[in-house]
């Protein structure tokens, strides 16, 4: 089901919709977020959105890269949240467009309220997330009866630095997590990981670029994390507790590599 919210706008104020784009691969967008593109007056799109799916936007529309990198160069979320509401204000039809789903860790809901507060009609539209397409590409399910009960969703750093977690229950044997913005806290993930008892011998997969045409898989394990990680330079989910699916028979597996 679509959220929309009404709120008691002029006339002449546009509309506002947040909607994830997905893991990358346009033939994943949804129905939805395909027409949002379509019709949008003005985009700002998050930088791991990816050329394919903003080819998609109507020929008139204005595009705009509000990039943000962990540990790198970042336009302020403040920044971003003032053109939204300056487009929205103009009247213009405006799309948010954010990798993946905008509800994990999008920062959806500093934008929804930063758009209540002035009385901007939004829209939010849901997207792929990328753990779900990088267990797709493992042939994998997030969740087992038998194995795992519950799935995390973690990122690998916050505002502050690297993230605490509950390392615990992380350690168990049979523990599933999807690790998000986790390249540079590998080290201090594994450390905490093992310090609390996890097995070195943990299955980790690792997705990079996950679902695009130079995607990655590369099959780890918690003692061999850092190793693996040292040749990637895209975006990379980590899923803990999960091997790739190894069988012949599964061609999504073809570009899958072990490391040593």
């Amino acid at each position: 089901m679509i959220l929309t919210t009404h709120s008691p706008a002029p006339r002449a104020f546009g509309h506002v919709t947040v909607a994830g784009a997905g893991p990358g691969d346009p033939e994943l967008l949804t129905i939805a977020v395909l027409r949002a593109l379509e019709a949008a007056d003005v985009i700002l799109h998050d930088r791991l959105v990816s050329a394919e799916v903003l080819a998609l936007a109507g020929p008139e529309a204005v595009l705009i890269e509000t990039g943000k990198q962990g540990f790198g160069v970042s336009m302020p979320q403040d920044q971003i949240t003032a053109m939204i509401l300056g487009f929205a204000q103009e009247g213009r039809a405006v799309l948010r467009l954010k990798s993946g789903d905008p509800a994990v860790f999008g920062r959806l809901e500093d934008e929804l309220e930063a758009l209540e507060a002035a009385g901007i009609p939004f829209t939010v539209l849901p997207g792929i997330t990328a753990a779900s397409a990088a267990a797709a590409a493992l042939g994998q399910s997030l969740t087992r009866r038998g194995r795992n009960a519950d799935l995390r969703l973690l990122t690998g750093h916050g505002v502050s630095g690297y993230a605490e977690q509950d390392w615990d229950a992380l350690a168990r044997p049979g523990a599933v997590a999807a690790i998000y913005m986790g390249k540079r806290a590998a080290r201090f993930l594994q450390g905490r990981l093992m310090m609390h008892g996890a097995s070195p011998e943990t299955p980790i997969s690792l997705v990079e670029n996950v679902s695009r045409a130079d995607q990655r898989i590369l099959g780890a394990t918690l003692a061999t994390l850092t190793g693996a990680l040292s040749g990637l330079t895209g975006p990379v989910v980590m899923l803990l507790g999960l091997a790739p699916r190894t069988s012949s028979h599964a061609p999504f597996c073809a570009n899958l590599e072990i490391a040593p």
